[in-house]
């Protein structure tokens, strides 16, 4: 079955070919609104009929069509056709900064520019200089940006780039003269890769801030050093990019600078239909002509908060910023018109979670004592532990057997005794096999106080394979919870790809629940899976997989996922009380 991911990757490929030869801006744009359209999905977009795709936002009646024939073909007509009249290296000469459409295909078909390669020949011999508006800084620029392209890292997700901006925030932070600072961009949003870090400050010695940044330990090289913007590469192959604005626009510049890029511009659209103009300056009224004028005074710059209130919106959550429909969501009186009669739907924060139910001690393959563990969880303030240990299957990880866990069981019961104000649950985190069944028979099941069912391996099954086989694990009546749904690998593996509608029709009729699993790595649910579940009415376990007792810090980042989902807090198992938390658990437990 052809994957969302799939079909996103092609409409994309077609924006991108379609700028090279000149395509109007109107089909470019339509090509990438359809790509962001079924990334958001959470059904198969091959699987839905094209009059239902031509209601979805960002889709029309070509683009549904263009759906369709990938799901039967694997290919779109029109995508083979432009392939064919244009150099497969040229979409990477396009990806250098400062080359547009235009130029790209003038470095094509006047100078024979089809790749990098050729790209830094023609350089080289002179021709890229005889272009119009080629210049010696222009053509150093390039030649620094191809190099660039060539030596930095790709995408790191987002547990790696998290606490490198802390870090520098807070260093940056504590020189004088810093009045502001925050980091942007899609790290800001909580994106599960990020690709620069982009730093916002505000400080009354700019040239000073500039200076130190330039200057840090860890900066390899420095790829651009400005009154107002500094670009550097660090040593671990991460570019950061520094901008400093003025304290009174601070709140604007954080809003543009953080995005999306598509959010940006249905906040740019709602301004213009309000005889408004909106930028990384402010937010401004326009001119007899529809321009800002010169010397203007924004009507709100400050802060984001006024922003978004002088065009009719409450604050939008920087996760929620992805044009998924969050304006309408977000528009003054939206949700209390939604929820008239009832308290209004709260989204889930990183303090309300008071339980991590999926970790591993030394029995397996974690690091900690079960003491250990359950004392971390109750400095941490939670009340419930589970501990779950690897099944037998799972051999490289010291996965227990059968006699191994009964043994398990009793050592974790007993640390009720040492532990009388946590509420601690012996469990497992049983594999689920290729077929669907389970690692233990079910009256070893039955003994445990808590079962997370897992994928682990055969994870490149066919989507029904793959679908059938954890639709049974979870209609099996002592499963609690199916751990990392899709056993994927941020940036290492695609992992499982079922059709995760009927995952959530199933989760939803059995009662079982769905994990978000914080680790940076997995981040399984991902954000779309979260909210197409939530709106399912699921039950999301929010949990670390602890492994090590740094494990804990990474809840962070499974909210930020949960954020992005738009998780209500009722929907997440960890954020229950305690005495719910283990009612839920007893409807698994006749």
């Amino acid at each position: 079955m052809a994957t969302n991911a799939e079909i996103a990757a092609c409409f994309e490929e077609l924006a991108v070919l379609s700028e090279i030869l000149g395509a109007n801006v109107f089909k470019v744009n339509a090509f990438r609104r359809a790509a962001r359209a079924v990334e958001g999905l959470a059904q198969e977009a091959a699987s839905v009929p094209v009059a239902a795709l031509k209601e979805i936002d960002g889709l029309g009646a070509s683009t549904a069509a263009k759906i369709h024939e990938f799901g039967a073909s694997g290919t779109m007509s029109e995508l083979e056709e432009l392939r064919a009249q244009v150099p497969a290296g040229l979409k990477e000469v396009l990806a250098i900064q400062g080359i547009g459409p235009k130029t790209a295909r003038a470095m094509w078909q006047e100078l024979g520019v089809v790749d990098l390669a050729t790209l830094k020949v023609a350089i080289d011999a002179g021709k890229v200089a005889t272009l119009p508006r080629m210049g010696e800084k222009s053509i150093a620029k390039m030649k620094e940006a191809i190099a660039f392209a060539e030596s930095a890292r790709g995408r790191i997700r987002l547990g790696e780039a998290m606490p490198l901006a802390d870090a520098l925030v807070a260093e940056l932070g504590a020189l004088s003269g810093v009045q502001r600072i925050a980091y942007a961009g899609s790290l800001r949003r909580g994106r599960d890769t990020i690709g620069d870090l982009d730093i916002l400050a505000a400080a009354s010695d700019p040239a000073e801030l500039m200076r130190a940044f330039c200057e840090r330990g860890e900066v390899a090289r420095v790829l651009g050093h400005g009154e107002t913007k500094s670009s550097v590469l660090t040593k671990s192959g991460v570019q950061v990019d520094l901008r400093v604005v003025p304290l009174d626009r601070f709140g604007a510049a954080l809003m543009y600078f953080t995005g999306s890029k598509d959010h940006n511009i249905r906040m740019r659209e709602r301004a213009i239909a309000q005889g408004l103009r909106l930028n990384e300056y402010g937010l401004f009224r326009e001119g007899a002509h529809g321009e800002v004028p010169d010397g203007a005074v924004p009507i709100a710059a400050a802060t984001e908060e006024e922003v978004y209130a002088a065009l009719g919106l409450d604050w939008i959550p920087p996760t929620a910023r992805e044009d998924r429909g969050e304006l309408d969501q977000f528009a003054r009186g939206a949700r209390e018109s939604r929820v008239a009669g009832a308290s209004a739907v709260r989204m889930l924060a990183l303090a309300d979670i008071r339980a991590e139910l999926h970790c591993h001690t030394r029995a397996s393959d974690g690091s900690m004592t079960i003491d250990e563990i359950v004392a971390e969880a109750e400095r941490r303030g939670f009340h419930t532990i589970a501990i779950t240990d690897h099944s037998k299957s799972q051999f490289q990880a010291n996965g227990l057997d059968e006699t191994r866990l009964r043994a398990h069981i009793e050592a974790i019961h007993a640390a009720r005794e040492r532990f009388p104000k946590m509420q601690i649950w012996a469990g497992s985190e049983v594999d689920i096999l290729s077929d669907g069944s389970l690692d233990y028979a079910d009256d070893v099941l039955a003994a445990l106080d808590w079962v997370v069912a897992s994928p682990h391996a055969a994870l490149k099954q066919e989507p029904r394979l793959a679908t059938d086989r954890l639709m049974k694990a979870i209609t099996h009546p002592l499963v609690h919870v199916i751990g990392h749904p899709t056993g994927r690998i941020v940036n290492g593996r695609p992992g499982l790809e079922p059709v995760m509608s009927e995952l959530y029709a199933a989760a939803k009729e059995h009662g079982t629940a769905l994990e978000l699993n914080s680790h940076h790595m997995r981040l399984d649910l991902r954000d779309v899976h979260v909210r197409a579940a939530a709106d399912a009415g699921c039950m999301i376990a929010i949990n670390c997989d602890v492994h090590a007792i740094n494990d804990f810090d990474e809840l962070r980042y499974g909210v930020l996922t949960a954020e992005r989902g738009l998780l209500p807090v009722a929907q997440c198992l960890n954020a229950l009380d305690a005495k719910a938390l283990d009612a839920w658990r007893r409807k698994k437990r006749p």
